[in-house]
């Protein structure tokens, strides 16, 4: 039997029962313990990178020549405004939408408000499959500029859990 201190602590020569547990028996307890480390942290983990690659990806639309998607971005903007909106304009217009996204994500204060532009931006993300197939995919398989669109299937998923845990849910409702 375990005796416990005043101050809460185990008493000196009181671990013995403990250390004659079976060894699954202290990797369950191990493994428990690292579930609840993960599911305290993870989420958050994932909004604050989730956010820096907004924010990195942003920023270099900010700077003329550092994205590799500017021509697709400015493509895209055209489409989707007939015209309205293109050239740099676009791009100071994505890397805006994006940064805020991130930084809002990071803060994790209005982590609400960067899911709902991050929303936003993932139509314009995702608009070139429909609209630029033929620069996404050719015969041979996806080129590095789809492969560079495809994967923000996993940050659309990232996003998804993120408004999991951040999302107020109705009252009455757990």
């Amino acid at each position: 039997m375990t005796t416990i201190s005043a101050h809460g602590f185990p008493q000196a020569g009181t671990r013995r029962a403990a250390d004659h547990r079976s060894p699954s028996a202290r990797l369950a307890d191990a493994e428990g313990a690292l579930k609840a480390l993960l599911e305290r942290w993870s989420i958050p983990a994932l909004r604050v990178a989730l956010g820096a690659v907004f924010v990195v990806f942003g920023a270099l639309k900010f700077v003329p020549g550092a994205s590799p998607v500017e021509p697709l971005v400015e493509a895209t903007w055209g489409v989707l405004t007939f015209g309205a909106v293109g050239g740099h304009l676009a791009l100071v217009l994505t890397a805006v939408i994006e940064t805020v996204a991130g930084v809002a994500l990071i803060s994790g204060v209005f982590a609400r408000l960067g899911l709902l532009v991050l929303a936003v931006a993932f139509v314009g993300i995702f608009s070139p499959i429909v609209f630029f197939t033929d620069q996404l995919v050719t015969a041979a398989g996806p080129t590095l500029l789809g492969q560079y669109v495809a994967k923000n299937v996993v940050l659309v998923a990232a996003a998804l859990v993120i408004a999991s845990r951040v999302l107020r849910s109705r009252p009455g409702t757990r």
